[in-house]
């Protein structure tokens, strides 16, 4: 299942409501496979809405839903899981709190020892990146592509590639061994959403 399209919402494109959903609805059509739903506004009302929203709306669409950062978010929307970053709660506390089916996704930066430690504490898949100059974490430090092989041998869960990615830079990501890519602005900045995702889609 955790293979393909990852889309990743971005509340300074996707402002509200109408425009998130009609946005995620078109990746969905267009074969997107994961949705993460990031919005680092402290407005915990809107927050839950729109996270109770879009599960059900990629529930609908077979897709899974992934929240960025915030364990009890996650729990209070009933995601399939969420997705840490070095500097956040631990898998341990990820898993005590949405317990053993949630999906727990570890952002391992440009590091083979943080993706070993992430897998070896029972994350179900690694992400790296950023392998391009990315507008939504311009100060992320770059990673390289000879990492997507190397983890692919030596971990046994699915890889995602992050950082920068679009139509044209992906393929040399998914051929260097990315199960999923991870999209942000390149996807839902697209002014033809559902076609741009089925572009991603169809390279896996």
């Amino acid at each position: 299942m955790l293979k393909g399209l990852y889309g990743v919402t971005d509340s300074q494109l996707l402002p509200d409501d109408r425009i998130l959903l009609e946005a995620v609805e078109q990746a969905l059509m267009g074969g997107m496979k994961v949705l993460q739903y990031r919005d680092k506004s402290l407005d915990h009302d809107k927050r839950l809405r729109q996270a109770s929203t879009l599960r059900v709306l990629c529930h609908k669409f077979g897709a899974l839903f992934i929240i960025n950062d915030d364990i009890e978010l996650a729990a209070e929307s009933e995601a399939d899981g969420v997705h840490l970053g070095q500097q956040d709660e631990t898998v341990e506390a990820a898993r005590k709190r949405l317990g053993d089916y949630a999906i727990i996704g570890i952002s391992c930066e440009g590091s083979l020892d943080q993706a070993k430690t992430a897998v070896e504490q029972g994350a179900n898949y690694i992400a790296f990146g950023r392998f391009f100059p990315s507008r939504t974490k311009p100060d992320a430090k770059p990673a390289d592509i000879s990492l997507l092989p190397a983890a692919k041998e030596a971990f046994n869960v699915p890889v995602v590639a992050i950082g920068g990615i679009t139509v044209d830079n992906a393929p040399q990501l998914v051929e260097a061994g990315a199960d999923m890519v991870a999209v942000v602005h390149n996807l839902f900045a697209s002014t033809d959403i559902q076609n741009r995702a089925r572009t991603f889609a169809e390279l896996f």
